[in-house]
């Protein structure tokens, strides 16, 4: 299978690092028009340069925007007011305990993991429908489903996305534009491996090895018993993307390493 995304602009938020990083690369590498995102113009211009090193005829602007303000989801539309893909992949996570998370933490969640892509979404997807082609993808994550008690916040907030994702799919039926949401796993991106860290150098692991430990004891479903890679979850992004993806719309698409138990 090729995937061909030339003609069309793509933007996926929170795209300086780590799986939205990926993603924004993957999505060059198929020919698109790449809008890499992030609140700081520094690291966009960082992201920026490895995507053009990596993909050197690859087209790409760079908007700093916070888009988990309305604000920010404003000045990213007006820096580019037509898109034909948009990617919510923006988010923060983190463990707390359920007692210890104040209002303003639960509301910081939801601002910037459900609200950014609620906002981008409604001022992207009517465009799109009206032009008759795009693709929206949320990213969610399998701790929508299996909510971590460490993480209770963010669970809710990712099972939010599949809600969205799955209420928009149904509102945009027969335009020609899909909505999707993916779910990765335990992912060894920037993040967390930031995470991970600490747990490693007291153990005298190397990250890759602490990834591998945390799995195991915290995620012990896991078939691969591993962590992914950004890339592997951006594969699945960017198929979800494609031309090729036309019949998949309103889905839950797991790239979690069957950490999920169950067959549907």
């Amino acid at each position: 299978m090729r995937i061909d995304l030339t003609g069309r602009t793509a933007v996926v938020t929170g795209s300086t690092l780590g799986i939205g990083h990926a993603i924004a690369l993957g999505l060059a590498r198929a020919g698109a028009t790449v809008v890499v995102n992030g609140r700081k113009q520094e690291a966009v211009d960082t992201a920026l340069a490895a995507i053009a090193e990596a993909v050197p005829a690859a087209a790409l602007i760079g908007v700093a925007a916070d888009v988990g303000t309305a604000a920010g989801a404003e000045a990213l539309h007006a820096a580019v007011p037509q898109a034909d893909i948009l990617v919510n992949n923006v988010g923060v996570f983190g463990p707390q305990d359920f007692f210890d998370i104040p209002d303003e933490e639960w509301t910081r969640f939801f601002e910037i993991n459900v609200m950014s892509g609620v906002r981008l979404s409604r001022l992207y997807a009517k465009d799109m429908a009206e032009r008759g082609w795009g693709r929206i993808v949320f990213l969610s994550s399998e701790s929508a489903l299996n909510i971590p008690a460490d993480m209770i916040h963010y669970g809710f907030s990712k099972t939010a996305n599949l809600a969205v994702s799955r209420g928009l799919a149904k509102r945009l039926a027969g335009t020609g534009v899909t909505v999707n949401a993916v779910l990765p796993g335990p992912t060894l991106s920037e993040g967390v491996e930031a995470m991970l860290r600490e747990e490693a150098e007291k153990t005298g692991k190397t990250v890759e090895e602490a990834a591998v430990a945390f799995v195991r004891e915290h995620r012990p479903t896991s078939l691969i018993q591993r962590a992914a890679t950004v890339e592997e979850v951006a594969n699945m992004v960017v198929y979800a993307c494609s031309e090729q993806a036309s019949a998949t719309t309103g889905a839950a698409l797991r790239v979690d390493g069957g950490v999920v138990d169950f067959i549907a």
